[in-house]
């Protein structure tokens, strides 16, 4: 995955607090987001949402599913928000917080997770902060509700075969597994930012869905 250096955003906190899509002390939220949304409509999340190309067009294309993307650094997410501004979404929400601390946020209530160009943590020793590691599979079983489903996109061939791996080893069935989704059979695609620019450069992106029943 290719990391890019971002400049701050001007008046950044005074964006972020005056965003009606940013969520502040989310956690109080925990086990009431379908009130919160005002509907009974599906929950999906995406870990590491970036500048939120893919989850603002899940939003517009899907209006009866509700979207919720966190993402731990202001100097990203703000360009979400800025983004955001003229926007009228309400089925989109948007959370600065740390993957880690997902289970202080949700409780049985998402139906899908996205992960889009994790961070790969390449060495061994940090192999348990992959976002698809035990440790955090083992997290991501309190906040679905009735089945497990998380789709998965990334550049980095490592990282996808870990995963693999990881998601087999933990009970899921590997529904979808392409090694190049962009010369494949998958439709309805919706591409991040990182996405665009692999693709205009030839890298071959691996996508994945993994699927498990939630008594498993």
């Amino acid at each position: 995955m290719i990391f890019l250096r971002l400049r701050n955003v001007k008046n950044k906190e005074s964006i972020l607090k005056s965003s009606t899509f940013i969520v502040e002390n989310a956690s109080n939220i925990k086990g009431k987001w379908h009130e919160f949304f005002g509907n009974s409509g599906p929950i999906y999340l995406e870990i590491g949402m970036g500048k939120g190309d893919f989850i603002i067009e899940n939003a517009k294309k899907y209006p009866n599913i509700n979207f919720v993307g966190i993402e731990k650094y202001d100097s990203v997410i703000v360009r979400a928000a800025k983004k955001l501004e003229n926007e009228d979404l309400p089925n989109l929400k948007l959370i600065r917080m740390d993957a880690r601390f997902i289970e202080d946020v949700f409780f049985k209530e998402i139906d899908r997770l996205y992960l889009n160009f994790s961070d790969p943590w390449p060495k061994k020793r940090h192999s348990e902060r992959r976002l698809t590691s035990r440790t955090f599979l083992n997290k991501y079983d309190s906040i679905f509700k009735k089945c497990k489903e998380i789709v998965m996109k990334t550049d980095n061939l490592s990282l996808f075969a870990f995963s693999l791996e990881s998601l087999s080893q933990y009970g899921y069935i590997l529904q979808k597994v392409s090694f190049d989704l962009h010369n494949s059979d998958i439709e309805g695609n919706i591409m991040t930012e990182y996405e665009r620019k692999f693709v205009t450069n030839g890298v071959k992106i691996n996508y994945l869905v993994a699927k498990k029943d939630v008594n498993l």
